[in-house]
Formats: C-alpha cells, structure tokens, sequence
C-alpha cells in the first residue's frame, strides 16, 4: 500500500466504539467546566464587573438551595 491507495479511506469497517461513554458525573464536570468558561470569558469581555456581578447573581439562586435542602 502507498499513500495514494484509496483503500485506505473506506473506514466503514472500523468501529468508533472505545468504551467512552459519559456517566452522570462526566456530564456534571461538564456542566462546571462550560460556567467556568462562561465566567471566564465574562472577565475577559468586561473586566472586574464580569468577576464580582456572576457572583452577586448567583446569591438567591444559592440562598434558595440552602433554604430547600434545609426543609427537606
């Protein structure tokens, strides 16, 4: 075979599959990464208000958690 064989492009014999299927906490640490991203790029765009305004915003959503895990 050389590099100019066409045989080598028919790649309908091979599988993709490796066993890499993503579990509950892969798509969680996923999940983290993206807003991690997303914050990043919100420093990025808009400096310091980008680092503390996601923060501030994330207070009643956090303290509304704390409430509901503490009711039960």
């Amino acid at each position: 075979m050389s590099l100019a064989d066409a045989s080598d492009l028919n790649t309908s014999s091979h599988t993709a599959d490796h066993g890499t299927e993503i579990t509950g906490a892969g798509w969680i640490y996923a999940g983290i990464a993206l807003v991690a991203a997303l914050w990043a790029t919100s420093v990025v765009m808009f400096g310091i208000p980008g680092l503390y305004i996601p923060a501030v915003a994330a207070v009643p959503v956090i303290f509304l958690t704390l409430v509901l895990i503490s009711r039960g």
